[in-house]
């Protein structure tokens, strides 16, 4: 089946679907965005995406990714090894259905190489690997490949996602990890958070 087969246009969003938890509100947001340390990135030593050991297996045979899949699709069937084989995806990026599971990338909302440079080249190992598969807060989402890959490393003062009307909750979301995990932020980056926090 080609992409273009297996994709389904809608405008608007489908009634019902799964989203990651603990999203904070906007006020929420506000608080922990000035709470929030304002330093250059940079770390001692390189990024290395080895050094965030994922996806892991969380239960049964299912990993992180097919967890996340799992979670965040519509009416999702997988095989005996967890492996998600019908379903659809809405990714909330850019507002587009998916009925294939290739079709999808499990983004970090914060990226690794971002991580590590606002403070994660100190953690352990073990604390990469939990922020690498976190699945309790709003870090791991479902969403269009070529979106997630035009993304890649880039904070919000260079890359925001193209359905402007989920720019409010993706700002929340980002501003939830960084807070999480004590992680800091450049001025830049808290200058786009800010403007796009006016769009809640």
């Amino acid at each position: 089946m080609t992409a273009a087969a297996a994709m389904v246009v809608g405008l608007t969003p489908p009634p019902a679907r799964a989203t990651p938890p603990n999203v904070p509100t906007h006020g929420e947001a506000v608080t922990r965005l000035a709470a929030l340390t304002v330093a250059a990135e940079g770390s001692p030593t390189a990024y290395d995406r080895g050094l965030f050991p994922h996806w892991i297996t969380i239960s049964d045979s299912c990993n992180t990714r097919e967890e996340v899949l799992r979670r965040d699709g519509t009416n999702v069937v997988v095989s005996s090894t967890c492996a998600a084989i019908s379903g659809s995806w809405y990714s909330p990026y850019d507002g587009m259905t998916w009925t294939l599971a290739s079709d999808i990338d499990i983004d970090h909302m914060v990226p690794l190489a971002e991580a590590w440079a606002s403070g994660a080249w100190a953690w352990t190992t073990a604390k990469r690997r939990s922020y690498a598969n976190d699945l309790g807060g709003p870090q791991l989402w479902a969403v269009t490949d070529n979106v997630n890959q035009s993304k890649g490393n880039k904070d919000p003062a260079e890359w925001q996602p193209p359905l402007t009307s989920f720019r409010c909750t993706y700002a929340r979301a980002w501003i939830q990890v960084k807070y999480d995990y004590s992680l800091t932020m450049d001025t830049a980056e808290k200058a786009a958070l800010q403007d796009m926090l006016t769009s809640c």
